[in-house]
């Protein structure tokens, strides 16, 4: 049990009371749940990986064992709480998977519960060490390549052929003398750090072993870092969860998701089968919000001269143009890079994949447009945080009736993108939100003087509209692509590998 807030003001200062100034020749040590982080509890990040891993059986297994983690956690020790955790979440689980989400899915949610105060010593220090009670494993992809933490000690799971066996190894898990015991191990036992930083009773064995300690203690008021104030910001992330899942948030998705699914099998069936004019109202009937701003231009129709647009969009998922679509009230083809099979079947719009072949990709865009209007979102990849990608300057070669649109959406509980997982699933994981919305913001067509015709090179063309819908959405530009975001998540370039019957242009997907 931890000591009372006057009990351990007592033993150490706060950390508020450390003097940051002068320690760029320092090494501080700090511990992470409570510490460098606002959350003290590390059940959350656990449920991340159980339900991105293992789905829904994984996470109902978690949340069944949390009851016993949470009585031997506070009753007889914390070491055997989080044993139980471990095996709940880890066991029969194979490594790369535990590794994937540590690198494309926790580090978002750890980013978002920076402690200001800890986080304002750690980076004053010229070397840092985090020591933790959380499996390493979880934590020191993020700790290393987000914060630059020099070195992370943390608790280690035991393998076998390649999976976790949900145990720890000998060294136990890294709580009270652990900590220290490890601590001793990591550096020459004549180097004593300068810094310790702890927050409960059992951190206070290692640090003992610093030249000064200070507590954190837990303060409702204390509000984390902002993403700007961030070392390193998250421009791409994967997982399925929106939002940091605790116990309740955990049950509540485990006994949403069927009914989450079953309501978006009808929302998928009312937008595949009913007219489009019709679409709008039903899906707000059900729950789907659409906003639409800005004044379309009216369909393309030769007999008044009335010509083609091509819709540029902002790709925030793979249902951007449908909802496109549904804003108009008439259904608009899309070229699109990659689509999964059973998203074709139940898209209530025409799809044409593009072939990644620039010349046979400009033929086949020409000809869409000689038919009606047209959309493509020229980033080529989706992202989650407020940045636009690189837009490809292909479009801006075809034609000078530009409009560029601004799409963003909210959803309170699911992802509707993955990067490594089944693309079919992202538009039933989108509409399983209890309310999902979508913004359509149409803004003014690109001027004639401002297209290719006019002498402007395609590039310019591309980052022009790039500039305009990020300035209406209040996002950043960046000159990150596809492959970028499939290097950083899953570690290739978005490319399926040749195989006997399948193109080897095919793409993983949006």
């Amino acid at each position: 049990m931890a000591k009372t807030d006057s009990e351990i003001s007592v033993k150490f200062p706060t950390i508020q009371q450390c003097e940051s100034k002068g320690r760029e020749d320092q090494r501080v040590v700090s511990d992470m749940d409570g510490t460098l982080l606002v959350g003290r509890s590390s059940f959350p990040y656990f449920a991340l990986v159980a339900f991105e891993v293992g789905g829904i059986s994984r996470l109902l297994f978690l949340v069944l064992a949390s009851p016993l983690a949470g009585f031997l956690y506070y009753i007889v020790s914390e070491s055997a709480g989080i044993r139980v955790l471990v095996f709940a979440t880890f066991v029969g689980v194979k490594m790369p998977d535990i590794e994937y989400v540590a690198r494309a899915v926790l580090p978002k949610f750890y980013s978002s519960d920076l402690h200001p105060d800890t986080w304002r010593v750690l980076s004053s220090c010229g070397k840092w060490c985090v020591i933790t009670a959380n499996p390493r494993i979880m934590v020191e992809v993020y700790l290393k390549e987000y914060l630059g933490v020099d070195m992370v000690i943390g608790t280690e799971i035991f393998t076998y052929k390649g999976r976790a066996t949900g145990f720890v190894n000998e060294d136990g898990v890294l709580v009270g003398d652990n900590k220290a015991k490890a601590l001793q191990k990591a550096f020459d036992s004549t180097f004593t750090p300068h810094i310790g930083i702890g927050d409960r009773k059992s951190d206070f064995p290692f640090m003992n072993l610093c030249k000064e300690s200070y507590i954190v203690r837990p303060e409702p008021s204390v509000k984390p870092m902002g993403q700007d104030k961030l070392p390193k910001r998250i421009v791409f992330h994967d997982g399925r969860l929106v939002q940091k899942p605790g116990p309740l948030m955990a049950l509540m998705i485990i006994l949403w998701i069927p009914v989450g699914f079953l309501l978006a099998c009808l929302r998928i069936a009312v937008g595949s089968l009913l007219p489009m004019p019709l679409v709008y109202y039903a899906f707000w009937a059900l729950g789907v919000r659409i906003k639409v701003k800005g004044n379309p231009p009216p369909p393309a129709q030769k007999s008044t001269g009335q010509t083609s647009v091509l819709f540029i969009c902002s790709h925030r998922t793979l249902l951007d143009p449908i909802f496109l679509s549904t804003a108009l009230g008439r259904p608009i083809p899309a070229v699109t890079y990659s689509l999964s099979r059973l998203s074709e079947i139940i898209s209530p719009i025409k799809t044409v994949r593009l072939s990644r072949d620039r010349a046979t990709d400009a033929n086949m865009i020409n000809k869409l447009l000689e038919e009606g209007d047209l959309v493509i979102c020229p980033e080529g990849t989706t992202c989650r945080e407020p940045f636009l990608l690189r837009f490809s300057a292909l479009f801006a070669e075809l034609t000078n009736e530009l409009v560029p649109v601004a799409m963003s959406n909210k959803m309170s509980m699911f992802h509707g993108t993955t990067a490594r997982g089944w693309k079919g699933m992202d538009p039933f994981y989108f509409f399983m939100n209890p309310s999902p919305a979508y913004e359509v913001n149409f803004l003014n067509k690109c001027p004639y003087d401002l297209t290719c015709k006019a002498g402007k090179s395609s590039h310019d063309v591309a980052n022009y509209i790039q500039r305009t819908i990020a300035a209406t959405l209040s996002y950043e530009c960046t000159y990150f692509t596809r492959k970028d975001k499939y290097k950083a998540l899953a570690g290739n370039d978005g490319t399926v590998p040749t195989k006997s019957g399948i193109a080897s242009n095919k793409v993983m997907g949006c």
